[in-house]
């Protein structure tokens, strides 16, 4: 009998019995020793939940917006790429599933369906991840393409000059199956991600295709041929998100990319309460990496920021059960954040706050009567 999976740990178990040893590997792992991999979720353990007592949660409400979006609850897919390598339906599936869901997803550059099909299934709810490429006006057509069909928001990701060394990918000589493609460069002659010798052949597209010049100027350029609110993506500092700031970006996610760029940097959570009062309230900042619970997204949310983005678990729920299983995924992460609320004396996401949250071993909050 195939066990029902009753949390996002039990939708990856699951998962890994369905994927390819290259697509799990991919999917899975982290740069170097993954010693961030294992921190992202480390770093969401070690924090404590301090909840108020004798508060009417009686009704909840979960909804918010991320700039000016509204949505359900604050969930946002992460961008993925290769999504083709999990479900045939790919990154269609995931965007029925988000949009059923009522969260934005994140349409990764490097997806395996156009921004056209993942538009017209993405219930007006669709954010598209940028990078950059060495040839402008392929950059600056995926930026049209985007606009034209409805992205509400542009995410610049500014922490891969070159992509990171992920040891599994090298083992395996990643490369994408006969029949997949980067399908929204096809047009441009970019569209083949194919094997690198001894290398993983997503580090050689990187190295051949993105451009690893990148500076703020070109942020200050992006925003110039775009109508749409720019995120960037991979900030770890604050004096980069001051950076942000000041050259005009609507928003920051606090992100180690999954911990597949470089290895030992903190988890994003640790960088988070920093970047937060460094950008004092003039953008929205956003988290990833390693949120699996509705505590989590309490315990960002209580540090500060305005939403999550969630990427591996939503991988598993495609795997599983394609558009089903990406809602399922959502659906559960939902419940479990109306509950942590609800024990937490919060009757909204707005009356979340940095006291609901302390250290393993901080107990200045508790010997101050907060």
């Amino acid at each position: 009998m195939a066990m029902e999976p009753v949390n996002l740990f039990d939708y990856e178990t699951l998962a890994a019995e369905r994927l390819s040893t290259m697509a799990l590997d991919y999917f899975r792992g982290g740069a170097g020793d993954e010693i961030t991999l294992r921190e992202n979720r480390a770093a969401y353990e070690r924090l404590r939940l301090l909840p108020r007592v004798l508060v009417d949660v009686s009704q909840r409400d979960l909804r918010t917006t991320v700039l000016g979006t509204p949505m359900a609850f604050p969930v946002i897919v992460a961008p993925t790429a290769f999504q083709r390598l999990a479900h045939p339906e790919g990154e269609v599936a995931t965007a029925r599933g988000a949009g059923a869901a009522g969260v934005v997803m994140t349409l990764s550059s490097l997806a395996t369906a156009s921004i056209e099909e993942v538009a017209a299934a993405a219930d007006d709810l669709l954010w598209f991840q940028l990078y950059v490429y060495r040839d402008r006006e392929v950059t600056r057509d995926l930026v049209q393409r985007a606009e034209a069909a409805g992205a509400r928001a542009l995410v610049l990701t500014v922490d891969a000059p070159l992509l990171g060394r992920r040891e599994r990918d090298v083992r395996n000589r990643f490369a994408l199956p006969p029949g997949l493609t980067v399908a929204n460069l096809t047009g441009a002659g970019l569209g083949a991600l194919t094997a690198a010798g001894a290398e993983s052949g997503l580090a050689a597209y990187f190295t051949s295709r993105l451009d690893a010049s990148l500076t703020w100027r070109d942020v200050d350029w992006l925003r110039g041929i775009t109508r749409l609110p720019v995120i960037v993506k991979g900030v770890h500092r604050p004096d980069d998100a001051r950076l942000a700031v000041e050259h005009g970006v609507a928003g920051v996610i606090v992100s180690n990319h999954g911990a597949r760029q470089l290895d030992t940097v903190p988890a994003g959570i640790e960088m988070l309460p920093p970047i937060v009062e460094a950008v004092a309230g003039r953008v929205e900042v956003l988290v990833d990496g390693g949120v699996r619970r509705g505590t989590d997204v309490v315990k960002a949310l209580a540090l500060g920021a305005r939403a999550v983005l969630v990427g591996r678990p939503i991988i598993w729920g495609l795997a599983v059960d394609g558009e089903a299983g990406v809602r399922r995924v959502l659906e559960m992460l939902r419940g479990e954040l109306d509950l942590a609320l609800a024990l937490c004396g919060c009757p909204d996401v707005a009356s979340v706050d940095r006291s609901l949250v302390v250290g393993r071993n901080d107990r200045s909050s508790l010997a101050a009567g907060l």
